[in-house]
């Protein structure tokens, strides 16, 4: 979770500069603003003015965070300023609908800005500033101004604006932890129009699939309080394959001022191929449409066979003399009768709901055959139960409460998504964990320093028993720092007392946030202050008889990955927080090549959490904006990474299409494999990315990725990859069986989608 309490400890700067200026053609409705960015660390009113030499300042890209592209900034949290040069021309105006007011658009930033025009303040944190005077004099920034869209609209006349003459842009940011400076969406300059009246909202209600028909609701919203719109909408489906066009309507739609209209269309195609739907509404007397576009979700995995199939790990840990949980991820119809040819001392199974409990004393390996039957067959697996000092062999699975109710989450919320999870079936696939985020804590501790919960959770051992009950694992959060990133408590100068509470409750999971520590860290950049705070609640984690699964959260500072292990993590963050969009999943996703050395069993690089079903960080929830082609490469790519798989959607709406994103046992058998080897970048060339991970039985995972944004036919020679050998393939989300591949691999791959197939040396 990103930080929310936030104190500026530094007073250090960045800012960008463009000095390439686009001067749009006469009838352009905007000015880009992608390119040209410059910036500084530090902090200096003059970088402000118009007559500053910015030239020297170092280029950057304002779509992804300052960490990720330049070394100096790398771990860096403070200020710095960004500067750009642009031209607004006179044209711009003539054809605007509307013609009163232009907007600069900045997109987000992470996490408090101010924002100059010509050495004149605009804004800070998306509130326009029309009198200075009455701005404070010290920028104190805003602790949820990270989440917000910044756009700063102005009349045509106001005087900070120069048509037709150069405007220097300037952004005074400060980044409290973690990601830092401008991110996306695009920054631009633009005529107030139409368009920025007119929302067109097409994530609110997902697609529906019945039978062969997609059934799809879109809302229009007027927010002009005076002008009625009157235009047309068009709604346009294509396949990615070959680009041929499946469907089209057109209709007359008139919007009421301050009004919504809903409009429903159903289209019928196979739901096994992926498509673009593109929706537009022309509106009378304006020349810029309204335009969306969507990908329309569509199943590969296959359903699973009503005989039963034990899925999930082959092997799980556990420290001598500490209770244990495990439930046999067994899919197929239930009734299902379960049974172990031998059993650890000190082991129970349920032959009815498969959960294996009790406690064993002796370290070792023990082998046991595990089998699950129901009135078709059964299944049988090998299982190694590990007695040692290290837990959580595998990647956790299971889900968090933060990207879908944040700090609203409450123990009904928990109980509701806990039900969702079992009766959904995901539990039959080795979702387990049930990890509720930030809001559950009281404002104030026992006379004895206990920590307790706040009304929203009432009884956190009924909670825990509910949970464990289910066949489930229950999670916590808390932070180093006195408070947590919501300004609940923490568990500073607490540790202990905190962790021996979690015990007593049955927590399985925690998830221990920087946050405020920041207040009591000497120097963020020094590794041994970084390393400090969670050495702490390991060595008190370790002083509880209960297996805690130990998270740290702090977005990657001091290069995490290389000491997340060294002091007793089983995960760790290597970025600032995922957001559901493609800009976010590929920022974070595809930069974790730098990491994969690190990955082992019971140690796992974090790239946060799943961004797939219904998502909103808050009471409004929303389908996720990525498409079903940038899902399956999420959850592929999550896969390849060995990556923690914790899922941050409201599991009450989960629809066959996400359902059948997450049970996909051949996918998920690659995360879960015991090797736990991280995938490797081994291709990255003309918008195509290839990753292979090692996998247990000798053979290998690969992902084959398509950046671009439309569909690609690609030709690989195995030598490119570093593949000399004939080579089984099997397409995993299909679950079929390929052509062998021998001198090199051929696919099509949707955009921005993936073809993942597992590869068996043929010798």
């Amino acid at each position: 979770m990103k930080k929310l309490i936030q104190p500026i400890v530094s007073l250090l700067i960045f800012t960008f500069l463009l000095s390439a200026c686009r001067s749009p053609r006469p009838g352009d409705d905007i000015i880009s603003l992608e390119k040209g960015w410059k910036i500084q660390k530090g902090d200096n009113p003059e970088w402000a003015l118009p007559g500053y030499d910015a030239s020297g300042w170092q280029s950057i890209d304002p779509h992804k965070t300052w960490e990720t592209q330049l070394k100096s900034f790398s771990s860096y949290d403070g200020y710095a300023w960004y500067r750009i040069n642009f031209i607004i021309p006179k044209e711009l105006k003539d054809n605007a609908y509307f013609g009163d007011s232009l907007q600069i658009s900045l997109g987000r930033v992470d996490d408090t800005e101010q924002t100059f025009l010509n050495g004149q303040l605009l804004g800070q944190n998306n509130v326009l500033f029309t009198d200075t005077s009455a701005v404070p004099g010290k920028f104190e920034g805003d602790s949820l101004a990270y989440s917000y869209y910044r756009k700063y609209v102005l009349p045509v006349d106001d005087p900070r604006l120069k048509w037709g003459k150069l405007n220097i842009l300037a952004v005074r940011v400060h980044d409290h932890g973690g990601g830092g400076g401008i991110t996306n969406p695009s920054p631009s300059v633009s005529m107030v129009d139409i368009k920025d009246y007119l929302a067109m909202n097409v994530h609110a209600d997902p697609f529906e699939l019945k039978g062969e028909n997609y059934i799809k609701t879109i809302r229009l919203i007027n927010g002009h309080h005076s002008e009625d719109f009157d235009g047309e909408l068009t709604v346009r489906v294509t396949s990615n394959n070959d680009g041929s066009e499946l469907y089209e309507s057109t209709e007359q739609v008139i919007i009421s001022a301050g009004e919504e209209t809903q409009h429903m269309f159903t289209f019928s195609a196979p739901q096994t191929e992926s498509y673009k739907v593109e929706y537009i509404y022309n509106i009378d007397g304006s020349v810029y449409p309204v335009y969306q576009v969507q990908g329309a979700p569509y199943i590969l995995t296959p359903p699973a066979p009503d005989e039963p199939r034990i899925n999930g790990p082959a092997i799980f840990g556990v420290r001598p003399g500490h209770p244990l949980l495990y439930t046999i991820p067994a899919s197929g119809i239930r009734p299902m009768v379960f049974s172990s040819d031998t059993l650890p001392p000190g082991i129970m199974l349920d032959s009815t709901n498969g959960f294996l409990r009790g406690e064993i004393r002796k370290k070792g390996e023990y082998n046991i055959t595990l089998t699950a039957a129901n009135a078709l067959g059964e299944d049988s697996k090998i299982f190694t139960i590990r007695v040692g000092d290290t837990i959580q062999l595998t990647p956790p699975m299971g889900w968090n409460s933060w990207n879908c109710w944040g700090l609203t989450v409450s123990d009904e919320k928990v109980r509701s998504s806990a039900r969702a999870m079992v009766e959904s079936g995901l539990v039959n696939y080795g979702w387990s964990f049930m990890n509720i985020d930030d809001g559950w804590e009281a404002d104030e501790r026992t006379r004895r320093g206990e920590l307790l919960s706040n009304e929203k959770f009432p009884d956190m051992n009924a909670l825990s028993d509910y949970i464990h009950g289910l066949g489930l694992k229950l999670g916590i959060y808390s932070s180093p720092g006195p408070l947590t990133c919501g300004g609940y408590l923490g568990s500073y100068k607490h540790e202990y007392t905190d962790a021996r509470t979690w015990a007593d409750w049955g927590i399985d999971y925690l998830k221990h946030d920087w946050c405020s520590y920041r207040l009591i860290a000497e120097n963020e950049t020094e590794l041994e202050e970084l390393q400090k705070p969670y050495i702490i609640m390991r060595n008190a984690l370790d002083r509880v008889n209960r297996d805690i699964v130990y998270s740290l959260c702090q977005y990657g500072m001091g290069d995490v990955s290389s000491w997340g292990a060294d002091v007793g993590g089983n995960l760790w963050r290597t970025t600032y927080d995922i957001v559901d969009t493609w800009e976010s999943l590929t920022n974070i996703g595809f930069s974790q090549y730098k990491h994969s050395s690190h990955a082992r069993p019971g140690g796992f690089n974090d790239p946060d959490m799943m961004i797939v079903g219904w998502v909103g960080w808050g009471p409004d929830l929303h389908p996720t904006r990525l498409t079903a082609d940038e899902q399956y490469t999420h959850v592929s790519l999550w896969c390849l990474l060995s990556a923690p798989l914790l899922l941050g959607n409201d599991l009450s709406r989960l629809d066959d299409f996400t359902i059948s994103l997450l049970t996909n046992n051949e996918v998920l058998e690659v995360n879960q494999d015991a090797l736990c080897d991280q995938a490797d970048r081994v291709y990255n060339q003309d918008s195509i990315q290839v990753w292979i991970k090692d996998m247990a039985d000798g053979s290998k995972a690969v992902g084959f990725f398509n950046m671009d944004e439309e569909l690609r036919e690609i030709s690989i020679p195995l030598g490119a990859l570093g593949l000399d050998e004939t080579y089984r393939v099997r397409d995993l989300w299909r679950q079929q069986d390929e052509a062998n591949a021998t001198d090199r691999i051929n696919a099509s791959v949707y955009p921005h989608g993936v073809y993942l197939v597992r590869m068996w040396p043929e010798n």
